[in-house]
């Protein structure tokens, strides 16, 4: 049995006229809006966990968030399980191809949905095995023994310059008038364990808040709203979007 205490919370803080993150926290869809519950599953079953931060002005990045999660979703609860970790990752690769043609079809049917796109971010379980996927530069971190670890990579021009701040300009994401476009998937079941507190947000928190200080307050038990209220309080200049997954049982 898989056990998660889950806390999260997605908000359009002080500048942006709508909400273009949304969140998915196994079959309920947050935006807007905070939840804090408790789950737990079988091991040889599934759960997933993702955070999409859509783009494209207007209400088109809130169309691609919401369109790529319940896509997600339903492709998610579909897979047959049993797959291996080699057929699980082809399978990811597959969805990713099919939702760029997805979006891509919308903007062809429709002017106001050309290049809209968004970023993912997902915490997977499936059948005995953790993973985390990536697009964009939305990110998961770890909280391991009061220590904040940033495990995905961003997918930015900053970091391919090898700069600390944030340019805002990504390399990656699904749509956006992306050919190339590209998921990063791991397998790290060796690596998690029981107590550990996973971290998936989109940049409206890391933008306004330093690692030190998100590191200081998950430390002093903050919730996921508590998280998003402080980064609109340090000046909110996009969405705000998190979800704190702590596994309090694995076995």
């Amino acid at each position: 049995m898989i056990e998660y205490n889950i806390s999260a919370s997605s908000i359009v803080g002080c500048v942006r006229d709508n909400n273009e993150d949304m969140l998915l926290v196994g079959d309920q869809f947050i935006r807007d809006d905070a939840k804090e519950l408790k789950v737990s599953f079988p091991s040889d079953e599934r759960y997933l966990l993702a955070l999409a931060d859509g783009m494209g002005g207007h209400n088109r990045g809130e169309v691609a968030s919401s369109d790529t999660l319940h896509n997600l979703q339903f492709f998610f609860n579909d897979l047959p399980l049993g797959l291996s970790i080699g057929d699980f990752n082809e399978s990811i690769y597959e969805w990713l191809t099919s939702m760029n043609n997805v979006l891509e079809s919308k903007g062809r049917s429709d002017a106001q949905y050309v290049n809209m796109g968004t970023t993912l971010v997902g915490l997977v379980y499936y059948c005995h095995e953790f993973y985390w996927m990536n697009c964009g530069d939305s990110r998961l971190y770890r909280l391991r023994n009061g220590e904040l670890k940033q495990l995905t990579v961003d997918h930015s021009l900053s970091n391919m310059l090898g700069q600390h701040s944030h340019s805002h300009i990504i390399t990656n994401c699904i749509g956006g008038g992306c050919k190339t476009s590209f998921i990063d998937i791991m397998d790290f079941t060796a690596d998690v364990a029981e107590g550990d507190t996973y971290m998936l947000c989109s940049d409206g928190l890391t933008d306004m808040l330093s690692d030190s200080d998100i590191e200081n307050m998950l430390n002093a038990g903050s919730t996921a709203s508590k998280l998003c209220e402080a980064a609109e309080r340090a000046g909110g200049l996009d969405n705000i979007s998190v979800i704190l997954a702590n596994i309090t049982s694995i076995h």
